[in-house]
């Protein structure tokens, strides 16, 4: 949901600016490798308390996931006034909570046959991929088509996040997605925040200036970790078929 609230955001300061930030995305990524790599340790972190008392995790998860999602508006306000130096502690605390609540499903993905540490690698590569796909595609976009593309994967965003909170809330009276459902599911997640990606590339040299960097590298941060987590979720429902 958090990224969805961001993603709206960036659209409705794009509308109708000229860039305003050229240099915004090359001066983010920095600072998105250093979020990916506190997010990588906070699930190694995870994994080792599910592996060391997995009876602990569930309420550490539970607190981490509130924290996080507090931490999220706090650091991306604080970000887009330009404090710098207090927004980035925060962020990098937001990216640890993050990989701690990521350590479940990467947890499945290794215990699932067919994923396993090949299948999060492959995610992971995925997003690379798309990185360099997307930012080819959404540099060169028109205004026109910049903003139709990316009002049509705002919408798909808030659909697929209506979606997954019914699947939550069918799944806490028992009933669970049936296994092509999920694929369904996970395969239009992996299509929207590729999608995603690419209007980041768009969207952001319009919305930010080059000395707000730090909103800029939350946005694609939370594009490429959505899109790895459906990329794993894809394989794990595939792999259970």
């Amino acid at each position: 949901m958090s990224n969805s609230s961001n993603f709206r955001s960036a659209i409705r300061q794009a509308q109708g600016q000229a860039l305003i930030g050229p240099n915004v995305i090359s001066n983010a990524l920095p600072y998105l490798g250093g979020g990916l790599i506190l997010t990588a340790v906070g699930i190694y972190g995870g994994l080792r308390v599910i592996q060391a008392n997995p009876a602990l995790f569930m309420p550490t998860f539970i607190g981490a996931l509130v924290l996080q999602l507090i931490l999220f508006f706090v650091a991306r306000g604080v970000a887009e006034k330009g404090n710098n130096s207090t927004a980035l502690p925060l962020l990098a605390t937001y990216s640890l909570l993050t990989g701690y609540t990521l350590s479940g499903i990467v947890q499945v993905a290794l215990g699932t046959q067919g994923v396993g540490v090949a299948g999060i690698g492959i995610a992971a590569l995925g997003c690379g991929a798309t990185f360099i796909v997307a930012r080819q595609i959404g540099s060169n976009l028109s205004e026109q088509d910049g903003l139709a593309f990316g009002k049509t994967i705002q919408i798909g965003i808030i659909a697929l996040l209506v979606v997954l909170v019914l699947q939550l809330l069918f799944s806490l009276f028992g009933v669970f997605t049936p296994t092509w459902l999920e694929i369904a599911i996970s395969g239009l997640g992996v299509m929207l925040f590729a999608g995603a990606a690419v209007v980041d590339f768009f969207v952001l040299p319009r919305a930010y200036r080059d000395d707000q960097y730090l909103p800029a590298a939350l946005s694609m941060y939370l594009t490429y970790i959505n899109l790895f987590v459906f990329i794993l979720r894809l394989l794990i429902a595939v792999n259970r078929e």
